[in-house]
Parts: structure tokens; sequence; C-alpha cells
């Protein structure tokens, strides 16, 4: 943690040294080129807040995956006037005799920088926080299957004896057995149906039995007219 806390303190003490020689140097430039007083003075705060503001937006462009031509051109020309003033004031201008193209490049800086910071300050925001994606149409929650349950199997009976002298029916009309009233099934199940009754019809090529339907999906016979009517 201390090790942290030292390596820190060395940037700010660092950074802090830095900025004031580079505001030394812009102001002694600018007033050498006839801007006195509290003109001077402005002229680093203009450039180092234009060197800030383009690099901080170059930053937000680049993390958002967006192009940031824009601001990386500010950043170069409020860098090259920074670079230039510290330059100059090294020995190589004479600042008792600053040539008319630097007076003239020093008294339009203002415009330049009020235009690339109105640039910078009005283009549009990027949102930092990842798009949420749309969640799909809710789709119906599909009809529940009911449940197969296991019939107990019937043992099978032993067969009568025979009757030496069985007596010959008597023909009585038989009536047939009620119809059970056939059961809706669900969409699933109906889907179920058609395509194990054509696995069945295709296999055999006979016309496909309700009964060998309901036994191959384990469903009691009570659902045979329910499966025939899907047929």
């Amino acid at each position: 943690m201390r090790a942290h806390l030292a390596r820190v303190d060395a940037v700010i003490v660092q950074a802090v040294i830095a900025g004031a020689l580079s505001f030394s140097h812009l102001h002694d430039l600018a007033e050498a080129a006839g801007q006195g007083g509290w003109k001077a003075w402005a002229y680093p705060v203009s450039v180092d807040l234009l060197l800030v503001a383009a690099w901080r937006r170059m930053r937000e462009q680049q993390r958002a995956g967006q192009p940031a031509g824009g601001p990386r051109l500010w950043f170069l020309i409020a860098l090259a006037a920074s670079l230039g003033a510290n330059v100059a004031t090294a020995g190589l201008l004479d600042l008792n005799d600053v040539p008319a193209s630097l007076r003239v490049v020093v008294a339009g800086w203002p415009a330049v920088a009020f235009f690339g910071g109105t640039l910078l300050a009005h283009a549009p925001r990027l949102s930092q926080e990842p798009a949420v994606p749309v969640p799909p149409d809710v789709l119906p929650e599909p009809l529940p299957v009911p449940a197969v349950v296991d019939l107990p199997r019937h043992e099978e009976l032993p067969a009568p004896a025979a009757d030496p002298t069985p007596e010959e029916p008597t023909a009585h009309p038989v009536a047939a057995p009620p119809q059970a009233p056939a059961i809706a099934l669900p969409p699933a199940l109906v889907d179920r149906v058609r395509v194990l009754a054509e696995e069945l019809h295709s296999t055999t090529g006979q016309p496909v039995d309700p009964d060998a339907v309901r036994a191959r999906l384990g469903l009691p016979p009570s659902m045979t007219p329910s499966i025939a009517a899907h047929l």
C-alpha cells in the first residue's frame, strides 16, 4: 500500500512540475508577443484546457469503438502550441524581437481554441453502459401433456374346461357398447400422434390403427376415440 502511494505521489509531483514549466513558457511567449497583463496568463490556461478536453474526448470515442479523428486533431493542435512555446523559450527565439508571424499566431489562438472547445463540448455524448438487448416476444406456453399412467396388468386366467355337449346359444341382438366421448388432446400430443401415425403407415403400408398408436404412446384405452378423431 505504501509503495502504491509512493508511486502515485511521484506521478502527481512530476505532473505538477511539468505543468508549471509549460504554463510559464506559454505565459512568457504570449507576453513577448504583445499580450500583456491578464491576457498573458489566460493563454496557458486556454492551451492546457483544450489539450485535456481533446484527450478525454478521444479516449471516450476509442473506448466506444467510434472514430476519434476530430478530437485527435484538436489534441495535436494544442500539443503543438504547448511544445512550440516550450521550444521557443529555450533560447532559440529572441523574446525581445518576436517575428510578426508569431504575433499573428498568438493573437489568433483565442479564436482557434474557442472553435475547438465548442466542437468538443457540443459533440454527442457516448453512453458507457452496454446496450440492453431487446427480449424476444414471449411465446405462449404449450398446454401440459397429461401424464402417462401405468395401468396394472391383469393376470392371465386359465381357460375354462370345454363343455362336451355345448348348447347352441340363442341368438339375441347384442347392443353396441356406448361410445366414450372424445377427450380433447393438447396440440403437442396431437402433433406426436400424427407423426407416429405417419411412421406406422409408412412402415406397414396399412391404415393406421388408433389402438396401436395409443399403445405406442402408453395412453389409457379411454383416449382411443380422441386419437382416432385426429387421424
